[in-house]
C-alpha cells in the first residue's frame, strides 16, 4: 500500500491541482447556464427539505442529479448558499476525470512509458477545455457519464461482471446515452459461446462448464446493471407529474424541434429560415432548420447504431474461421466508435459531448502495448476545440458543419477498419487459405501423399 502511494503521489497532486483549476475557472456562477433552467430550481428544493419536489423538477437527466445528491446536501453543514451547491454537485464530474486520468497513468507508467506521455494523458483527462466548456454550460454529469463508461469495460475485461454491471448501471441512469456502451462492455467480458464448428463430444468438461461461467458472467453483469440503474431512476418514475417522463420522451425523440446544430451529418438536409436559431436561442442567418424526420430518428438511430455495431462485431469473431473472443482493446475501440458516431449522428450535438468520446479513445491508446504517445487523444481534443470555439463567429455554420465532418468521418472510417478489418482483405485471407496448397510428403514407394 504505501508503495502504490509513493508510486501515484505525484500524478494525484497534478489531478488534484488540475481538477481545482478547472473548477476555479469554469465554476464562477451558474447564471444562463443550463444549469440555472434545468437542475437549480431540483437541487434548491432538496436543499430545503422538499425530497418529492427536488423529484418532480427533475429534467431528463435527473437520474444524475439523485447521482450527486450526496454532494448537494454538504454545504448545508456550513451554511453554503445555492453558489456552494452548484460547484459541490459539479464536484464528482471532477473527481471522477481525475481518477481516470490517475489510474491511466499508472497503467502507462507500469508499461514505460515517458513521463511527458503520461502528463498528456493526465493532462487530456483533467485539464480538458471541453470539460471547462462543459462547466460553464453546466453539465458536469458529462464528464462522470464518460469516465464511468470507460470504467465499466476495463472492469468487464478483468472479469469482474458486477463491478462492471454496476458502473453500466450508474452510467446509464447518469444519462441515458450511455446505453451504446452496453454491448462493449457485455462484449469485453471473459469468455465465448461454442463455435459452431465445434461438436460437444469435441469439448473437454472443463471447457464446457467456463463457458458455462461466462455466460453466467453475462447474465450477472445485466442484472446488475439493470438494478442499479432501477434504485437509481424508479423515484422518478414513481413520481411521473414531473419533468422527467416528459423531458426524457422529448429527449428521446425531439419531432421538429429547432434545435438543429452544425456540428452532425444532418446538417446539409436543413434548409435556411430567418426563424432558425443559433447558439444561446438567438436568430442568427446561416442557420438551418432541420427537417422533422432527422429529430425523430437521430437519437433513437444513436442507440440501434451503437447496439448494431456490438452486434456486428460480435458476430464477426463468433463465425470467422478460429473464432475469439474480444479483447480489452478492441471492446474499448468499439466504445469509442460508438461515442464518436453518437456526436455525428446528434441534431444537439455540443463541445461537451465529446468527452466521453475522447476518454475512451485515450484509453484505448494507452491500452496499446506498443510505446506510442496519446496522440490521437490529443489531436481529438484540439480539432473539436477549433470545431465548436474557435471557427464561431468567424465562418459560417455551412463551414463548421464541413470541418466538423471532415475530421470526424474519416477518423471513425478508420477505426472501423481496425475494428472489423478491410472487406479486402478478409477476401484475400479467404482466397489464400483455399488456395493453399496442402502439405505433402513422399511414402517409401516415392509418391506423394497428403498429410493435411
Amino acid at each position: 500500500m504505501g508503495r502504490l502511494v509513493r508510486e501515484n503521489a505525484v500524478c494525484v497532486l497534478a489531478a488534484a491541482g488540475a481538477s481545482a483549476v478547472m473548477a476555479w475557472l469554469g465554476l464562477y456562477g451558474f447564471g444562463w447556464s443550463d444549469y440555472e433552467v434545468e437542475a437549480e430550481p431540483s437541487f434548491s428544493a432538496l436543499t430545503h427539505g422538499h425530497v418529492l419536489e427536488f423529484l418532480r423538477l427533475a429534467p431528463a437527466y435527473g437520474g444524475s442529479l439523485i447521482e450527486r445528491a450526496p454532494f448537494a446536501l454538504l454545504p448545508g453543514l456550513w451554511g453554503g448558499g445555492q453558489l456552494a451547491v452548484y460547484r459541490m454537485v459539479a464536484l464528482p464530474g471532477l473527481l471522477a476525470a481525475a481518477a481516470l486520468g490517475v489510474w491511466l497513468c499508472a497503467r502507462m507508467r507500469a508499461t514505460g512509458r515517458p513521463v511527458l506521455w503520461r502528463a498528456v494523458a493526465l493532462g487530456v483527462c483533467v485539464a480538458n477545455p471541453l470539460t471547462l466548456r462543459a462547466l460553464e454550460l453546466g453539465h458536469p454529469e458529462e464528464l462522470v457519464g464518460a469516465a464511468l463508461c470507460v470504467a465499466a469495460v476495463l472492469a468487464a475485461a478483468r472479469g469482474h461482471s458486477i463491478w462492471a454491471g454496476m458502473l453500466l448501471g450508474l452510467a446509464i441512469a447518469n444519462k441515458e446515452w450511455a446505453l451504446i456502451a452496453a454491448g462493449p462492455v457485455l462484449l469485453a467480458l471473459p469468455g465465448r459461446s461454442i463455435l459452431p464448428n465445434e461438436r460437444p463430444e469435441d469439448l473437454s468438461w472443463s471447457r464446457v462448464c467456463a463457458r458455462v461461467r461466462g455466460g453466467r458472467e453475462h447474465i450477472a453483469c445485466l442484472a446488475s446493471a439493470g438494478t442499479v440503474s432501477t434504485v437509481v431512476l424508479g423515484p422518478l418514475l414513481l413520481v411521473s407529474s414531473g419533468g422527467f417522463v416528459s423531458g426524457t420522451t422529448v429527449a428521446a425523440s425531439p419531432g421538429a424541434s429547432i434545435i438543429f446544430k452544425p456540428w452532425q451529418v444532418w446538417w446539409f438536409f436543413g434548409h435556411y429560415s430567418k426563424r432558425a436559431l443559433g447558439p444561446l436561442g438567438v436568430h442568427q442567418a446561416g442557420y438551418r432548420i432541420g427537417p422533422s424526420w432527422t429529430g425523430t430518428v437521430s437519437h433513437p438511430l444513436i442507440v440501434v447504431v451503437g447496439l448494431g455495431l456490438a452486434g456486428a462485431l460480435w458476430l464477426q469473431r463468433r463465425y470467422r474461421a478460429g473464432g475469439g473472443t474480444v479483447s480489452e482493446r478492441d471492446a474499448l475501440l468499439l466504445l469509442v466508435l460508438a461515442l464518436l458516431l453518437r456526436c455525428v449522428l446528434d441534431t444537439w450535438d455540443e463541445s461537451y459531448y465529446l468527452l466521453p468520446f475522447i476518454f475512451a479513445l485515450l484509453a484505448w491508446e494507452v491500452s496499446d502495448d506498443n510505446a506510442r504517445p496519446p496522440v490521437l487523444a490529443l489531436a481529438s481534443t484540439v480539432l473539436a476545440w477549433l470545431s465548436f470555439q474557435s471557427l464561431t463567429g468567424h465562418v459560417s455554420p455551412d463551414v463548421q458543419a464541413a470541418f466538423f465532418l471532415v475530421w470526424t468521418l474519416p477518423l471513425g472510417a478508420w477505426m472501423a477498419l481496425r475494428l472489423y478489418g478491410s472487406p479486402f482483405a478478409a477476401r484475400e485471407r479467404r482466397s489464400a487459405r483455399i488456395a493453399a496448397p496442402q502439405e505433402m510428403t513422399v511414402s517409401s514407394l516415392g509418391n506423394p501423399v497428403s498429410t493435411s
